[in-house]
């Protein structure tokens, strides 16, 4: 199976983003600093600074397949980076809200 692309796991966070998908906030804490969230069936692991989403560390999506940070950087560019400012802004938002 081939590893998910930065393009595919931006799509899930823009969709979240935009409301078109139900974002929840996962119990589970990898490691300080990180969060996982479901779109949908779609796993992931997100690193913060304080309340400001740096990069995304690792997804699954539901049918198996995941990506990561280290892979992605390859290319030049990971799922966060795409975001837009406003797109940014509503994720940083919506996994606030969820921790209160």
């Amino acid at each position: 199976m081939p590893p998910l692309t930065a393009r595919e796991v931006y799509q899930q966070l823009r969709d979240a983003a935009l409301e078109v998908r139900l974002l929840k906030r996962l119990d589970e804490q990898p490691e300080p600093g990180q969060v996982q969230i479901d779109i949908e069936g779609w796993r992931l692991t997100l690193d913060f600074d304080g309340t400001r989403l740096r990069h995304c560390q690792r997804c699954q999506s539901p049918d198996g397949r995941e990506g990561v940070l280290d892979s992605w950087q390859r290319y030049g560019t990971d799922p966060v980076s795409l975001l837009s400012t406003w797109e940014l802004a509503q994720i940083e938002r919506l996994c606030t809200a969820l921790t209160q």
